[in-house]
Parts: C-alpha cells; structure tokens; sequence
C-alpha cells in the first residue's frame, strides 16, 4: 500500500501547482500582450511607409525617376525583412522591392489602407492616381524577426515559470513546516499520553486558535477517558468484591461439612444454601450482561410505541405483594406513551419501584407518575423516606456504589440496579437523575420525544 505523502510536502506541492498557474497565466497574458504590440509597431510602421511614398508621388517624382533613384525609398526600408510593390492597374509590379523573392500578392477588393497576412508577412496596401493612372502601394514585412522575438520572450517566460516554481515550491514546504510545528508539538505531547497517564493534558494557552479548539476538543475527550478508566477500575474491583461473598460463603461452607461425615439431611441442608448463593451469582452475571447490552450502540435493540399507564400498572400489580406486606400503595399516575425498548423500560421501572420500597418508609405510598417536558416525556417514582445527601446523589447511579449501612440492606441487584437504569435512560438517548427534598426522594428518567 502507497505510503501516504506528508500534509508538509502536500502544502508545498500545492503552493507550487498554484504558483506555476499563477505564473503561467501572468506569462500568457505578457506574451499575448507583447505580440499584440509588436503586430501594432508594424501595422503602423506599414501605415507610415505607404504615407510616405505617396508623399514622394504627390511631390512630382514619375516612375521611371524613381527606379532610376532607388535610393529614396530604399534607405525606407533598410533590412531584408521590408516588402514594397508599387502596382500597375493590371497589377504588374512597376517598382519591387521584394529581398526574399515573394510573389506578386493579390489584393482582396476591400477599402484601402487594410492590412493582412501572405506568405508569412504583414502587408498594408494603398491606392492612389498618378499620371493618369491608378496605382497601388503596397508594404510589407516579414515577420521572421517578430516571431523570433516572441519565441526568445516565451523561452525566457517558461525559464522564469519554471524557477518561480520551483521556489515556491522550496518556499511552500519550509513555511508548510514552520506553519505545521504547532501541530507537530500537539503530536508529540499526544504521544506521551497513555493509559497509565490519563491525568495529563495538552496545553490550551499559548497554542493558536486553530490549535486551541483542538486542544480543548482532546481534553474533553481524555477527561471522558480517564473517568471512564476509573469507573472500569472501580466496577472490577467492586464485581470482585460482591463476588467474592458467595464465593467465600461457598467454599467455607463447603470445607466445614467435609471437616467429617455428617448425616444425609446436613448435605441437603448444604446444597440447598448453595443453591441461594448460585441464585445470587446467577442474578448478578445476568445484570452484568443486561449493563453490557445497554452500553451498545442504541439501533442495536429494537423500539416500540409504550403506553406507560398499561405498564406502570403491570409493574404495581407484581410489586403489590411486597407492598402490601410492609403496608404501603403504589399510585399509578402514568400517562401517554414513549418510544422505547418494552423489556429495558420495564427493568428500569421495576429497579425504580423496587428501590423505593426497598428504601422507604413503612406505611408511606410510591408514587409513580409522568408529565410531557420540552426535553420528553419524564417519568418520576417519589417515595417518603431518609434522603441522599447532595454530594452523594450523583453517585448512587454508580456500580455497586451505597450510600450509607441504612441504604444498603441487600438486593436482588446486587448493587447494580440504578446504574441499569442510567444505562438504559442513556440508551433511549435520555438520562436518569435524583431529587431530595425534605423527606421526599424523586427518582427521574428522562426519555426524549
């Protein structure tokens, strides 16, 4: 695969095809228009030498005088490359002047004093009476010196193109690489940047403004990096933990009945607390697996119209037992319909439902409610209970994170139901959020239209 070229060496080649276009289309216009001023000296140059020699007729001289004194309109001329004819009626030269030998031109039947091209001279002709005739003056010259000029002028303009460029391109690569060092010392502090060293930043003052956007557009996202990192260290160290409980219950449990024989009904006894602590690891892989899913990008699951009154009141018939139990209702208050996944909004409502009645207080009501937002359709769960404090309500969406011994009595969650349901609010595109006033607690989840 064809390495690709340097943004420096890109910079300079374009500078240099810019250059060269530059230049080629000055020199075109300085050609064009030097040729169109030599074809102008000429033509009036011509112009000038017909008025001449008919000043020389007017002035009395015949036609035979002036071939016996060649002298007066040959010193006119002066070089090989001048043309004169002075024409009879029928067109037969009466005095010629012709150093390369042309043909007799035959004149178009156009006004006088017109000019044109024959046989790679300019002519300009004139006609007059004398004596009693009608002659025609004609002037000419050969434009070999002209086209050699023009030639010599070319080969010095594609000389001059051809330098420029290559100057510009030499000039174009070094102020491509001094314009570019910012970039490159943006690189190399990029480069010293790793997983081990996530805290460092780029520097945002001092840099140009191109740069500084850049800067601060890479900060943000190393800022986002590194929580991230740290939130993966944290949940690995915390998934250990939680593992390691039933583990630990497991295998000490285990030990202690092979310590020696023991009746039939103590193995039974055993396997029946291993049971409830396979149900427990089984729980919390389950919930790791569902945070993992949620994660994904959000067209990996399918979406559905949701009527949220049909599947609050669901979630309150399941949950009615455990409220009942501890002497409390579930409010249905829910209203109008969202665009979702039907299984993670139910988890994520049933985690919200369990939560409260986990936390709240005997005998109070749970109240589950929505209402339209400019930002969507938010739904509330509100419970009467001990509140989170502020620096910690933000946290309590982490994984495996309790706030406090009175909020951490056990879960079929095992510490991970509110971050489920800041992952699935964050895969609808919305967000979850908590809200302690007084005694009351308000859990939201924030669903876009």
């Amino acid at each position: 695969m064809r390495r690709p070229l340097s943004l420096s060496l890109r910079l300079a080649l374009l500078f240099a095809l810019v250059t060269l276009g530059l230049l080629g289309g000055l020199g075109a216009y300085l050609h064009h228009a030097l040729g169109q001023q030599l074809a102008w000296r000429d033509d009036q140059l011509l112009l000038g030498r017909l008025e001449r020699m008919e000043a020389l007729l007017d002035d009395g001289e015949s036609i035979a005088a002036l071939r016996r004194r060649p002298l007066l309109y040959a010193n006119m001329l002066g070089n090989r490359d001048s043309l004169l004819w002075i024409l009879d009626p029928q067109g037969r030269p009466l005095i010629e002047i012709n150093p390369p030998g042309l043909a007799v031109p035959e004149l178009p039947a156009a006004p006088e004093g017109r000019l044109m091209a024959h046989a790679g001279a300019r002519l300009a002709w004139r006609s007059l009476n004398h004596e009693g005739r009608r002659l025609t003056l004609v002037a000419g010259k050969r434009l070999e010196e002209r086209e050699r000029m023009l030639a010599a002028y070319r080969l010095r303009l594609w000389l001059a193109m051809g330098a420029g460029t290559l100057l510009a391109s030499l000039l174009g690569w070094w102020v491509a690489r001094r314009g570019l060092r910012p970039v490159r010392r943006l690189a190399a502090r990029a480069q010293s940047i790793d997983a081990r060293h996530l805290h460092r930043r780029l520097a945002v003052h001092g840099e140009v403004s191109e740069l500084r956007e850049l800067s601060r557009a890479l900060n943000q996202m190393l800022s986002r990096l590194e929580e991230g990192f740290a939130q993966l260290s944290r949940f690995s160290g915390d998934l250990a933990h939680e593992m390691r409980t039933p583990l630990g219950n497991l295998l000490g449990a285990t030990q202690q009945t092979l310590q020696r024989e023991r009746e039939p009904a103590a193995y039974r006894r055993l396997l029946g607390s291993h049971v409830e602590e396979y149900e427990r690891l089984s729980r919390m892989v389950d919930t790791v697996l569902l945070l993992a899913r949620t994660e994904q990008p959000a067209g990996a699951l399918a979406r559905e119209p949701i009527d949220l009154a049909s599947l609050v009141g669901q979630l309150c018939d399941y949950f009615e037992g455990m409220a009942d139990d501890d002497g409390r209702a579930l409010l249905n208050r829910a209203s109008g319909s969202v665009m979702g996944n039907l299984d993670l909004l139910r988890r994520a409502l049933a985690n919200l439902i369990a939560n409260a009645l986990q936390h709240g207080w005997s005998g109070t009501p749970v109240i589950i409610q929505s209402r339209q937002t400019p930002q969507g359709m938010l739904l509330e769960v509100t419970n009467r209970g001990q509140g989170i404090p502020g620096v910690e309500q933000e946290r309590v969406f982490e994984r495996f994170y309790r706030c406090d011994a009175a909020r951490s009595r056990g879960g079929a969650t095992g510490g991970l139901g509110l971050a489920i349901v800041r992952s699935i609010a964050r895969w609808h595109g919305g967000e979850a959020s908590v809200c302690c006033e007084s005694e009351l607690t308000t859990f939201r989840l924030t669903l876009p239209a």
